[in-house]
């Protein structure tokens, strides 16, 4: 049995039992969550100014002030650490807002806005605003800055179920369910670069301008490309450095090795497919419908997921937090909630 880990008093050692506290008491949350935005202390959202105080309420007064509320010295604004954040305007306590953080950014195939509104005790309506929220938090990934290098592996796949036949006699059953391209499901093209980060992202078309136009547009120049033998692919191999390399599913190839000279040491889709893979079972196992309107946003938080797979959920729940910052996701009520 490996030895228990030593504490190491940084965000690695956030876990549920550490995190606890937290989650029932609104103050050490509101701490919390400022220590993580200001680490150097309020900073004041409306001119970036640090000449700001806390503002505090007479003893007598009628109205007392709360806990966290600052005014800027310099453009004499009052402001909360909500401000300027995905947390802005958010009647739910901060301390319902770390534990949905906890439990998407601790859950690798995704956590359900039905589960999510038991463990929090609020509507599922809310639950689902709320765990789409954080999606928003994870957009502008860090670690999703620069473009993909080195090798980079593509595929694309398709999200949706099986259409049901009739269920009244007598009725015309619905056309057969028809698997890959040609599908009525929604396309989805991921990129993958070996050892680092993925993009993901539904697509409207899987032709050539389509997808070329996202790897141009996600991947650098200097890049090696390797994809199966679709022909929507055909020509990258001028376009990088690396060149394109394929592997030829239709004739059950599904790796091959090289001598490791002009091509990479082994030619395979398997990291990708993996990707989807998670996909998938988030799909089919926590969320069972995701609409084509919000499918990018269940495409972002796999990729989330997968950018941090090699930090603590503790970091990953850090790093969900500060992405937070500058983003407002106004609600519009969909027709079909996905969960």
């Amino acid at each position: 049995m490996p030895a228990k880990k030593a504490p190491t008093g940084t965000d690695a050692d956030l876990n549920l039992a550490t995190l606890s506290a937290l989650f029932v008491d609104e103050e050490k949350a509101r701490e919390f969550f400022e220590s993580n935005r200001w680490p150097n202390g309020p900073v004041c959202p409306h001119c970036e100014s640090t000449n700001v105080y806390t503002l505090t309420g007479k003893p007598e007064s009628k109205n007392p002030v709360p806990p966290g509320v600052y005014k800027c010295a310099e453009c004499r604004e009052k402001f909360t650490a909500r401000i300027g954040t995905i947390l802005e305007e958010s009647k739910l306590p901060i301390s319902k807002w770390l534990m949905a953080f906890h439990l998407m950014t601790s859950s690798k195939k995704g956590f359900s806005s039905h589960q999510m509104a038991r463990e929090l005790g609020v509507t599922q309506k809310t639950a689902w605003f709320l765990c789409h929220r954080i999606r928003a938090t994870m957009t502008n990934d860090p670690t999703n800055g620069d473009k993909l290098h080195g090798e980079v592996e593509i595929d694309e796949s398709y999200v949706g179920g099986k259409p049901r036949h009739a269920n009244n006699p007598g009725a015309k059953p619905r056309k057969a369910s028809k698997r890959g391209r040609g599908t009525d499901k929604a396309p989805v093209m991921v990129l993958v670069q070996r050892d680092g980060t993925s993009r993901a992202m539904p697509v409207e078309f899987v032709d050539a301008d389509t997808l070329k136009a996202e790897v141009r547009k996600n991947v650098d120049p200097s890049a090696t490309i390797i994809t199966d033998e679709w022909s929507s692919y055909r020509g990258l191999g001028d376009e990088f450095e690396g060149g394109h390399h394929t592997v030829n599913h239709s004739l059950k190839e599904y790796v091959r090795y090289t001598d490791g000279k002009d091509e990479p040491e082994y030619v395979s889709t398997n990291t990708a497919e993996s990707w989807f893979a998670l996909l998938k079972r988030s799909h089919y196992g926590i969320h069972h419908k995701m609409s084509k309107k919000h499918l990018f946003r269940y495409c972002v938080e796999r990729s989330f997921v997968w950018n941090h797979r090699k930090v603590t959920d503790g970091e990953r729940m850090v790093a969900a937090i500060k992405g937070g910052e500058g983003k407002r996701l106004m609600y519009a009520s969909p027709n079909k909630q996905a969960g």
